[in-house]
């Protein structure tokens, strides 16, 4: 079970004392950092192959944490971590773009615009505290590029 926990806080993350969904996506951000610094190639196949691998550990291991934890338990942050690698899809790394990722990823997932909120009422298992997050990292995905289009960052 510890392994579950491990996963579904990102390695404690989800412990946070206060807003645990921002440290889960700052901590995404981090990792999509180390692995571009590092020289580690993330085109697209390998960010999809990521964020699909992640998204089915993630479902998997929540599964194993709900009858313990609840439905939906703020501390499960693997959500917020696939969200904002979603965000990141084929998005130029710049500082600035990491940062509006952010900024437009936890904008999406708490407000919940345009079907987030249907999926986060709607769907309620594993699959549900996974999707609205993607869902909403879409939508920041989706506003960046128009943000890159627009003013080139």
């Amino acid at each position: 079970m510890w392994l579950h926990k491990a996963v579904t806080t990102v390695f404690g993350l989800g412990f946070a004392p206060f807003a645990p969904g921002t440290f889960g996506a700052l901590g995404a951000i981090l990792f999509y950092y180390i692995l571009l610094m590092s020289g580690i190639d993330l085109s697209l196949p390998i960010l999809i192959f990521l964020i699909v691998s992640i998204t089915l550990l993630g479902v998997y291991s929540t599964k194993k944490v709900i009858p313990e934890w609840g439905d939906d338990p703020s501390k499960v942050v693997v959500d917020e971590f696939v969200g904002i690698l979603v965000t990141m899809i084929l998005i130029p790394v710049t500082h600035t773009n990491l940062w509006l990722g952010f900024i437009l990823f936890r904008f999406f997932d708490i407000l919940k615009p345009l079907g987030i909120r249907w999926v986060d009422k709607n769907l309620k298992d594993a699959w549900g505290v996974m999707l609205d997050d993607v869902l909403a990292g879409v939508y920041a995905c989706i506003s960046l590029h128009a943000l890159n289009y627009f003013f080139n960052f």
